[in-house]
């Protein structure tokens, strides 16, 4: 049996819930501008922490593992010309900050995910990250703004670089 009483509280209890939902919404849109600067700061750290734990400036910046990681961040990521040499022919660290200038973030996302690059590059590494961390390598990158020149180019396996560069030995095909 239906009372008033019952239709009372059921109307109240509609009010208090449309009331609270539009009371979280509002809010929701006062903060959003405070989220998206907040985000977009955190977006900005994790692409700084990601490049360093994955060893990005390890290859991709002259001299950082000499100096011990010691090399001031806005010169970070500009290649370096000490070439990578093994059976697959010689490879360079490219300018990441002259390459993502070149890329979309959508595009960056997609070549993450599909490209395969020469050794000594860990390209499956980016197969094993989020879509979001890939994205705030990205705008970290892109945030540094280009710098350095470009890197030598590739050199088929029968091409002896120029010096200096690094020998990996022989070893036979993974299957």
């Amino acid at each position: 049996m239906v009372t008033i009483r019952s239709l009372i509280g059921g109307t109240a209890f509609l009010l208090v819930v449309g009331s609270l939902a539009s009371a979280i919404a509002a809010g929701e849109a006062a903060l959003a501008p405070i989220q998206a600067t907040s985000s977009a700061a955190e977006c900005d750290e994790r692409g700084r922490y990601l490049v360093k734990i994955a060893g990005c400036n390890d290859c991709h910046t002259a001299g950082y593992a000499e100096a011990a990681g010691k090399i001031p961040e806005k010169d970070w990521l500009t290649g370096d010309r000490i070439g990578w040499r093994g059976p697959w022919g010689t490879t360079y660290p490219g300018n990441l900050r002259l390459y993502m200038q070149h890329l979309s973030e959508e595009q960056w996302v997609l070549t993450a995910r599909t490209t395969r690059f020469r050794p000594p590059m860990p390209w499956f590494v980016f197969r094993d990250m989020t879509e979001q961390d890939l994205r705030a390598i990205y705008r970290f990158i892109r945030g540094l703004g280009p710098a350095g020149e470009e890197a030598p180019d590739y050199l088929p396996p029968d091409q002896k670089p120029p010096e200096p560069y690094i020998s990996f030995p022989q070893t036979p095909k993974q299957p």
